[in-house]
């Protein structure tokens, strides 16, 4: 399964407004959709910015 991480601090909607903070591995607890994670790894979300990347098993 990808790793990701948080690359803009951002406050999950879908997470009971939990803040991520840059640096910070996603998601934080157990598995999230597929959908929710091409969102935030894109531009298509509420801010219009990326905001998690997938990172390297190494990283």
């Amino acid at each position: 399964m990808p790793k990701y991480i948080v690359v803009k601090d951002f406050t999950d909607l879908e997470d009971g407004n939990y803040v991520y903070a840059e640096g910070d591995k996603f998601p934080r607890k157990g598995k999230c959709k597929k959908a929710r994670i091409e969102e935030l790894a894109s531009t298509a979300n509420k801010r219009g910015e990326i905001l998690i990347k997938e990172i390297e098993e190494g990283d």
